[in-house]
């Protein structure tokens, strides 16, 4: 075993229990139960042991995140970023960081500029990457889409500073996450004609309008969960967001375990033409496969929703979960070759890139 200090093993533990405890799932409700709390729409189960035994393995055993070769992120095309005629595009900044761009809408998912994706700036997961864009090249943002409140989706940093820019966002959120804005981030408004935090149930939408059109964005079921700290698990929802375009259905994934959710999000919306979705935070298998899908699953996900096209997040900028950092493209690659799908059908954007749809 590695010598390694009791305080150093005891922050961590804490830590990864924020990130990762999953204890207490429940089935079928789509609203908060009768233990206050909210619960997964299909049955899983999870003991809540498994996590130090993931932790012991770790601390007794190398560490296998280290990438095999260097992740090279590129420089923005921030005339592409800044045309607000162009056709619908998205841009991966990082972790579950995507500009999404439609009709002049800036549309951005779970921001996160921070060092770390942790709740203390000394200790947790760093950054292995710098974000794609760099804050200042950020255009206007009118709508923020957070997935849940864990500290790589949610980062408290950066959500302050874009509520205090001079065209500051609404900010899309799940139930509950609203009241966690109105205590920690100022310039909160929760009610009224100027809200700026919106919390949303499952199913639920809001319209908005863009140059030409309308459009529609909802909050969807994934099963996953919610915690800041170690006692407030599932007290705020989690989730997918869909942004319903004439023409056009974009589709952000979040974290999440493959359940049948997936199937029900298409029938609620139709086929995706462009689905971002996870595909690292998976290892190891036995801990991670409920709450975290692996790149054959990313593969079934993108099938299930008959998405034209994908583009891969969720990988090589927090080294969180046991896989090398660059595993997740390799391994999605495979998959995709396994299905026979062409390997353009499910982007591998580097940190910085963007990608436009006709």
């Amino acid at each position: 075993m590695h010598k390694k200090s009791l305080l150093a093993l005891s922050l961590l533990a804490l830590l990864g229990a924020i990130f990762m405890l999953h204890t207490g799932w429940a089935d079928n409700s789509q609203g908060k139960a009768a233990d206050g709390r909210y619960h997964n729409r299909y049955i899983d189960s999870a003991n809540g042991a498994s996590f130090f035994k993931w932790q012991w393995q770790r601390w007794t055993s190398p560490d296998t995140r280290t990438p095999s070769q260097p992740i090279v992120g590129v420089s923005p095309n921030l005339a592409l970023i800044h045309d607000a005629k162009a056709s619908p595009r998205a841009t991966w900044i990082g972790h579950a960081t995507v500009l999404y761009q439609i009709d002049g809408l800036n549309i951005l998912t779970d921001p996160h500029w921070s060092e770390r994706a942790s709740p203390v700036g000394f200790a947790g997961p760093k950054r292995h990457q710098a974000p794609g864009l760099a804050w200042e090249d950020l255009p206007r943002i009118d709508y923020v889409l957070i997935s849940h409140n864990h500290y790589d989706h949610l980062d408290l940093a950066t959500v302050q500073k874009l509520m205090q820019r001079p065209q500051p966002p609404i900010f899309l959120v799940p139930a509950g996450v609203e009241q966690w804005f109105h205590q920690n981030v100022t310039n909160t408004v929760l009610n009224g004609a100027h809200a700026n935090v919106k919390g949303l149930q499952w199913w639920q939408e809001v319209e908005v309008q863009g140059q030409q059109a309308m459009h529609k964005i909802r909050f969807l079921p994934v099963q996953h969960w919610s915690a800041r700290g170690l006692f407030d698990r599932y007290e705020t929802l989690w989730g997918s967001w869909a942004v319903l375009s004439p023409h056009f259905n974009f589709w952000f994934s979040g974290d999440l375990g493959y359940s049948a959710d997936i199937r029900d999000i298409h029938a609620n919306i139709g086929d995706v033409d462009l689905a971002a979705i996870a595909i690292g935070g998976y290892a190891p298998r036995w801990f991670m496969q409920r709450a975290h899908i692996d790149p054959d699953e990313a593969v079934q996900v993108m099938q299930d929703l008959h998405a034209k096209q994908a583009l891969a997040i969720h990988w090589g900028t927090f080294a969180l979960t046991d896989e090398p950092m660059d595993e997740p493209p390799k391994r999605l690659q495979q998959a995709l070759q396994q299905q026979g799908i062409a390997l353009q059908s499910f982007r591998v954007l580097r940190h910085g890139e963007s990608m436009t749809i006709d």
